[in-house]
């Protein structure tokens, strides 16, 4: 990647700006119309750009996964600084790269982006080819959060190199609005590349105030989508099926409702026959199988949180059972794959049961001049997973504790020290890979940030983290017992300042600039020869989120990712970072009317990359989205969205992705909630 290509970037984002706001300041103002619109990220969402804090995080509230029309979470998630997708048009066989790191072409996930869905920790490990890390459906959650980096980890998990990804699932009084009474919200989605029609049912009951019980069911289908030549994307593959749906309670009791009680269970199904053994590039080497995957996340949960503000305390235990089951089809019957060796790969079942029981309390208190808002706790994490043909089964039960405190030092210094100490015992249970190993790290970060009093910020952190062992380094020897280690360096700065250059109107901004070193590497190598085996892998990177609103409902976005990495094996040959993310920019210019209709254009554009001797193109892709939701009147509770995604039929195919992406796509949606 040369200087001069970051250059072109970063005048395009620069010109950009320029554009955007110059058009915002010609815009009219609606008379009559009250209050301010908020910050709005990528058209049609209110998401604010997170000026507040030290650590890079983008949260996507329940508006935007509704907007979006995303057919995957992998979809919703690419609108974030960073994220890469790998493939998404559908949960299988799709994935997201955070930073360089996460899914990639050969692992359903490098364990090094940790996935959590109402706290419970989601994702199959090092599965090859066949596994991936967000196998559910958007329509299940109300908001998505994704942490980039490390400094903001310690409390989820360990071995955080690109990010973390939590999911929230719906609640029941998100239905009701919190008063008695039944609730129910209908929705039919409509798209032309594919035929795809997707259908969400959410009911929700709230006998009284108190308890609450919501119930959401999702059916996905969709055929074969082409690409922009025309030609059918995926034609291996079966058509696709996808139920999902989600079962949940919540009750409050005690004195000031200060207890609090929550189950739930998520179930995520999909049936493929007759399809390529490798979901991910479709290879056909391996032969075809018939295959059901079905994922299962069931979760309760205690909270006391009383009139006290030393005490939050919440007890969580949670259950994610992830199978895949297969059946051979059709087996290559030539070398170098006997039809002895493809049949026992093509037949093996995969099961991970992924039980954790975490413990943790969030006080506020002071210390002198210091403001603590601390949370502390512990954690048990035990994964199993059955054994099957290359992919060994064992054991892994994990201890931790953890703290994170955000120091307020006056009005100005915020002051973030965070630790996480962890221990893993792995073991296997099937010859010969019936060993065990064991490994701990106290890892820890601090992130710290200066705020003036004109809106202006500076932050900076720092960051150690290790990834742990896992099940699947039975099979290769020179991995065990050893972990991979990173240390993460961020500096930045943010800008958010309300009646900038008109009443109301609000500007915010925030650049961050991270170096990650990830060494000891065990991961994405093979054992031999040995130019195969890294030592470290070097990236960095410049995230930039924008965003500008008006009263009148004009406004415009950014986001833009520039990075660069480098690995280096044991001979100390030094090539590039394999898994690098083109650098991307994603522009968008809308407008409210009357708080009623949402107009937006969004331009999504990557730039070249070439890596290692392999060049991909750059792409520039227009999506066009309208939305009328009525907050009064006859039509109050409907919603019509329209949206044309790649509207001029771009042909292309994202760098890290091993097919390409859909081409011209027409999207309709109705809802209504009664």
């Amino acid at each position: 990647m040369t200087s001069r290509t970051r250059c072109r970037l970063l005048t395009t984002t620069c010109l950009c700006m320029g554009l955007g706001y110059g058009s915002a300041s010609l815009a009219q103002e609606t008379p009559g119309q009250e209050g301010f619109l908020g910050t709005l990220t990528l058209g049609e969402s209110k998401r604010a750009v997170q000026t507040d804090t030290a650590t890079p995080t983008t949260v996507i509230d329940q508006d935007e996964i509704r907007d979006r029309q995303a057919g995957s979470v992998a979809e919703l998630l690419v609108t974030v600084p960073s994220v890469a997708l790998l493939n998404g048009d559908t949960a299988q066989g799709s994935g997201i790269s955070i930073r360089g790191f996460g899914s990639n072409d050969t692992f359903g996930t490098d364990q090094k982006v940790l996935i959590q869905v109402d706290g419970a920790t989601r994702g199959s490990e090092e599965l090859y080819r066949i596994g991936t890390q967000l196998f559910t459906d958007p329509f299940l959650f109300k908001e998505v959060e994704v942490i980039r980096g490390t400094v903001g980890s310690f409390q989820y998990g360990s071995g955080v190199v690109g990010g973390v990804v939590r999911l929230e699932t719906i609640d029941p009084e998100d239905v009701t609005g919190g008063e008695t009474g039944f609730g129910l919200r209908q929705t039919l989605e409509f798209q032309t590349n594919g035929n795809g029609v997707t259908s969400s049912t959410i009911g929700a009951w709230q006998p009284t105030e108190d308890f609450g019980v919501l119930f959401n069911y999702v059916s996905r289908r969709l055929g074969f989508p082409e690409d922009g030549n025309g030609a059918v994307i995926n034609p291996l593959r079966a058509r696709i099926d996808d139920p999902s749906w989600l079962i949940k309670a919540k009750y409050r009791f005690g004195e000031e409702k200060a207890h609090s009680i929550e189950a739930s269970y998520q179930d995520t199904q999909s049936s493929q026959f007759d399809v390529p053994f490798d979901s991910f590039g479709n290879l056909t080497f391996f032969g075809n199988v018939d295959r059901e995957v079905e994922s299962q996340t069931s979760i309760l949960k205690y909270n006391f949180n009383p009139l006290n503000d030393l005490v939050d305390l919440t007890l969580q235990y949670s259950h994610v059972d992830e199978s895949i089951l297969q059946n051979a089809v059709s087996c290559p019957g030539s070398p170098p794959a006997p039809i002895t060796i493809c049949s026992e790969l093509l037949n093996a079942d995969h099961d991970y049961e992924t039980t954790t029981l975490t413990l943790k309390n969030t006080s506020l208190f002071d210390t002198g001049a210091l403001r603590h808002d601390l949370t502390a706790g512990i954690e048990y994490i035990n994964r199993e997973r059955v054994n099957a043909f290359a992919a060994p089964g064992g054991e892994d039960n994990r201890w931790a504790i953890f703290a994170v405190d955000e120091i307020d030092i006056g009005r100005a210094w915020t002051l973030t020290p965070a630790i996480r100490y962890e221990t893993s015992k792995v073991e296997g249970d099937t010859a010969p890979n019936d060993g065990r190993f064991s490994e701990d790290a106290l890892m820890g970060g601090l992130s710290l940030r200066y705020a003036f009093d004109n809106g202006f910020a500076l932050f900076g952190s720092a960051a150690y983290t290790e990834v742990l062992p896992i099940i699947d380094d039975l099979e290769f020897p020179i991995r065990v017992g050893r972990s991979e280690k990173s240390r993460t360096y961020e500096l930045g700065f943010s800008y958010d300042r309300r009646g900038l250059w008109r009443d109301n109107d609000n500007l915010a901004l925030k650049v961050t600039y991270f170096d990650s070193e990830l060494w000891d590497v065990n991961s994405f190598v093979d054992t031999t020869p040995a130019q195969n085996l890294l030592d470290e892998i070097q990236t960095q990177g410049l995230e930039f989120e924008a965003s500008y609103a008006m009263e009148n409902g004009f406004y415009v976005d950014f986001n833009a990712t520039i990075a660069d990495g480098e690995e280096v094996d044991l001979l100390g040959g030094v090539r590039d970072w394999r898994n690098l993310a083109a650098n991307s920019l994603r522009a968008t210019v809308g407008k409210v009317f009357d708080d009623t209709y949402d107009l937006s254009w969004e331009v999504v554009s990557a730039d070249s990359i070439t890596v290692n001797g392999v060049r991909d193109d750059g792409y520039t892709v227009h999506n066009l989205r309208g939305t009328i939701a009525p907050k009064r009147g006859v039509w109050e509770g409907t919603e019509f969205r329209l949206g044309i995604e790649n509207v001029f039929d771009e042909q292309y195919m994202p760098n890290l992705a091993t097919r390409p992406a859909v081409g011209r796509n027409f999207k309709l949606t109705l809802a209504k909630t009664f």
